[in-house]
């Protein structure tokens, strides 16, 4: 039951510690992106009437069809298509042939009459034939269609003509009736197509005698030849319907001018965009809610990450939220002043974020922050847009930052953040100048120049804000940054001096430790840099009895052969905590003090134990071990193990390879066995390439070396 309770109470606990290192942070970022960009997807609405004066210019803050104005459109178009006709050429052809057979008609009786005499009379005419006769003869060879349409009035009219006028009216008659035919004559029509031809034998050179019976002879010839085709019809409709563009309503466009009266179609047009109904403002709301738990999700995600690591702490908790907040205000201060007609997002300093994440904690979480920036940004300067992101600024401020990782490679020197601002000011240019060259647009000298001069802007402001803010990081915040490590491992450090000079026995001591712990550190992966700077100060705390530890006991007496063990025990196991004390005095980083104060963990004083062990056999083992804590991290672990190696192989007359092999194999073990290196994230793997790094770096340092002859005294 009481396994259970601890187990309950444990768990409570973790749960405590998460909400507060990681849920906490983000739901506070969460909330303050909300707020920011709320108003870039919240819609305003009005309350207006309709017929009265707009107070001011509404533009349609999406893009909406009108689809009431496109069927209307659609409908106009329709019915202005016209019916389409299928001209029958055959009754083309057939009327013109009647009209020749006419013609050619006539002109055989003629030929019959000629060609017959009184002295040889023929068997189908006997002598000159008058016109009567020539008209009946006419009827007999003639289709019964046209006798039956043309009267007996017409073709006399047409015998008694000369030949050659008859001659010159059938070519203008076939020619003019092709004319009309072939254009298509319709039942409606049918007329104005006789009046056309009427017109050409008027206006011609023909005597008046033939032109009379040209004209009734062609309200014979001239019939509906153009008939209805339904199929036609309905594909030119279809086409033209389908060719009718949508109405559409587009973001940022003006739908009332100030002044202007709202006119019944306005006030569609108003309600459509979604200005009159205050209901539909809340799922542009409900979208904006979506993306920012995805981002913060993911900020989550990777603070997650680096509190498994034990490299979360509220240091870089609050760097990481006020970072958020200075680099997406200063978009929201941009893009409050930014009209839609200019491209101020080019000079906002958007890499100052990146810049000083990757100081201050990793590239990972740099390159992860500039993404979730880069989308914060195109809403941001989205015009106020609901459902629109600003896709130009979005690219322009991930390249922007990640040129700033990329060329920020150094961060161990404070004027790296200048070089990768040279960096960043090129990417921006590339990337001011391609939108230019993408929009196809004219762009003179002057403004290339002056859009690209917002690029320089950007890199210059964000290289020197990041130079300026990030004392107030390591200093404000207690963040230990890698400039802040080296400026720590100065040897004009007040610390450092006081080690070389009241215990240079520790102080060479501390130096080895450092060659050594940054050596294993980098091999596993862990931070060398901090490694060496907490070894530098690990043993400050010998500085208060320097000579009670025997690396300064040189020329005198060892001062605990004249003390009890008990005595001596205590004085050598306040060495971390004295340390820790100054160290927080000088106000040095927790992780240093922390160093100093695990690089013992809860270890044994074998000697001192042992030695009053011959005098009291009662003794308390834990009255001789350190209190504690144990090392919490890899550095403090690999520290912890090169404090005892160094010490160890230092104190060997003769440090051969295989000692030296020995020593560290039986100090590794003895603080695995002691359970000194449970409470690290060091893992067996890691800790044998210790092993391997720590022994190849000794054989290094205690190489054998010629022993050269000594001069002979004469």
């Amino acid at each position: 039951m009481g396994k259970m309770l601890r187990n309950f109470v444990k768990a409570l606990f973790k749960i405590r510690t998460k909400w507060l290192t990681v849920i906490l942070p983000v739901s506070i970022l969460g909330v303050f992106f909300f707020l920011v960009t709320v108003n870039n997807v919240f819609t305003e609405t009005y309350d207006i009437e309709r017929f009265t004066s707009a107070k001011e210019t509404i533009r349609s803050p999406i893009t909406v069809e009108n689809e009431q104005e496109t069927k209307r459109k659609t409908r106009e178009t329709v019915q202005s298509v016209e019916d389409r006709f299928d001209i029958s050429t055959e009754t083309t052809k057939e009327q013109v042939a009647y009209v020749e057979e006419i013609f050619d008609a006539i002109d055989k009786v003629d030929a019959e009459e000629s060609e017959s005499s009184p002295d040889s009379p023929n068997e189908n005419n006997v002598g000159v034939m008058t016109s009567q006769e020539k008209v009946r003869r006419l009827k007999q060879i003639l289709s019964p269609n046209i006798t039956e349409e043309v009267n007996d009035g017409i073709l006399y009219e047409l015998v008694e003509a000369q030949p050659q006028m008859r001659a010159e009216g059938k070519e203008l008659l076939i020619s003019s009736l092709k004319e009309v035919l072939v254009n298509g004559v319709r039942v409606e029509n049918i007329q104005s197509g006789i009046t056309k031809i009427e017109q050409d034998i008027k206006y011609s050179n023909l005597p008046n005698g033939i032109k009379e019976p040209l004209v009734k002879l062609s309200e014979f010839a001239v019939v509906e030849n153009s008939f209805f085709d339904v199929e036609k019809t309905m594909d030119a409709r279809k086409d033209a319907a389908s060719s009718v563009e949508p109405v559409v309503i587009r973001a940022g466009e003006i739908i009332v001018r100030e002044g202007q009266v709202i006119t019944n179609q306005l006030y569609q047009d108003l309600k459509l965009a979604g200005l009159l109904d205050e209901e539909r403002n809340i799922y542009p709301v409900i979208g904006l809610a979506l993306l920012i738990f995805l981002i913060i999700f993911v900020i989550g995600y990777e603070m997650n990450l680096l509190s498994k690591v034990n490299s979360l702490d509220k240091g870089k908790i609050s760097s990481i939220i006020l970072i958020s907040i200075i680099v997406v205000a200063l978009m929201k201060v941009v893009s409050m002043i930014t009209v839609p007609v200019s491209q101020l997002f080019f000079v906002v300093p958007v890499a100052i974020g990146t810049l000083l994440v990757k100081q201050l904690l990793n590239e990972r979480f740099a390159i992860v922050l500039s993404i979730l920036y880069a989308i914060l940004g195109s809403i941001i300067f989205n015009g106020q847009i609901p459902g629109a992101l600003n896709i130009e600024a979005g690219i322009y401020f991930f390249f922007s930052q990640m040129a700033g990782i990329i060329f920020l490679t150094n961060v161990k020197d404070r004027l790296a953040i200048l070089k990768a601002g040279v960096g960043v000011t090129a990417i921006n240019i590339i990337t001011v100048l391609l939108f230019l060259f993408l929009s196809f647009e004219k762009y003179s000298v002057g403004e290339l120049l002056i859009h690209s001069g917002f690029g320089i802007a950007s890199a210059f402001l964000s290289a020197v804000l990041a130079i300026g803010l990030l004392p107030f990081f390591e200093t404000g915040l207690g963040i230990l940054s890698d400039i802040k490590l080296l400026s720590l491992a100065s040897p004009n450090q007040p610390l450092l001096r006081k080690i070389l000079t009241e215990s240079p026995g520790t102080y060479h001591h501390s130096v080895m430790v450092a060659n050594l712990s940054e050596t294993a550190c980098e091999v596993i992966g862990a931070n060398g840099l901090l490694a060496r700077v907490g070894s530098y100060y690990h043993d400050i705390g010998k500085t208060v009895r320097p000579h009670y530890f025997i690396e300064n006991q040189l020329s005198i007496s060892n001062p605990h052969d004249i003390i009890e063990p008990r005595q001596s025990a205590e004085i050598i196991i306040n060495h971390p905590y004295d340390g820790a004390a100054m160290l927080k005095k000088h106000k040095l980083p927790k992780e240093i003090i922390n160093i100093a104060m695990q690089h013992h963990g809860t270890t044994l004083l074998k000697y001192f134990y042992y030695k009053e062990k011959e005098s009291n056999r009662y003794v308390k083992e834990n009255n001789f071990r350190y209190p504690g804590p144990k090392p919490q991290t890899k550095e403090a672990a690999i520290i912890c193990i090169c404090d005892s190696v160094e010490a160890a192989v230092r104190s060997l007359n003769e440090p051969t390879e295989d000692k030296i092999e020995e020593i560290v194999s039986s100090i590794v073990n003895d603080r695995l066995m002691d359970g000194q290196l449970n409470e690290c994230p060091l893992t067996l793997k890691e800790l044998d390439k210790v092993h391997q790094t720590i022994c190849e770096s000794l054989k290094g340092i205690f190489h054998s070396r010629i022993q050269y002859p000594m001069k002979e005294a004469k």
